[in-house]
């Protein structure tokens, strides 16, 4: 998710430019973007000022701004961020964004696709909600490149009517990190008339 990356540039404050591809004309798969990203896969960065290195996988990329900048991953709590930023990329990710297909972008494609999916998904909100609970953020005190990397995907609730204020403590969360400017300023990368869709 592209949000991500925008979001960790901005709460870094570096400077960054955007090119444009459009994935319905198959720029994506063009050789020139699969040197970067050989899955065709956005989001992918250069990093201009270390010899032109080129990121993909956009957890990586956190992994690789949080590091160069010093911001957002504490060396003392590395393993709990790591636990909960593979989570993001291994189900949290993957797990709502077949709902987004089943649900949000094909509804009446397929019956067990769409139940399959909210199940998970309501299942995913609950574990966060409890996890919250005793937790001001995923990896613990510290705001940290898990939360940057979960974020944007609870940043579709609209998309889930499932219920976001029905989760007490993911929705203080959610709500907290939605104040931060640099939030709001990456998520409006694209849109700059965008608004963060609030419980």
């Amino acid at each position: 998710m592209v949000k991500k990356v925008s979001i960790m540039l901005e709460e870094i404050d570096f400077d960054y430019k955007v090119t444009k591809l459009d994935l319905s004309k198959g720029d994506q798969f063009k050789n020139e973007f699969k040197k970067i990203s050989p899955f065709s896969k956005i989001p992918a960065i250069i990093d201009h000022q270390n010899n032109k290195e080129t990121i993909f996988e956009s957890g990586a990329i956190l992994i690789y701004l949080a590091e160069k900048s010093g911001k957002f991953y504490n060396k003392k709590n590395k393993l709990k961020v790591d636990q909960w930023l593979m989570a993001q990329m291994g189900s949290i990710g993957p797990f709502i964004g077949q709902y987004h297909y089943f649900y949000h972008f094909n509804k009446g494609l397929s019956e067990i696709g769409e139940k399959r999916y909210l199940d998970i998904t309501k299942s995913i909100y609950k574990v966060l909600d409890n996890h919250l609970l005793s937790s001001k953020y995923l990896a613990g005190d510290e705001y940290s490149i898990a939360d940057v990397a979960t974020w944007p995907w609870i940043a579709r609730h609209h998309w889930h009517d499932i219920g976001l204020n029905n989760y007490k403590s993911l929705c203080k969360w959610y709500e907290t990190i939605a104040c931060r400017p640099a939030v709001d300023k990456g998520y409006k990368f694209m849109d700059k008339n965008s608004e963060i869709p609030m419980p």
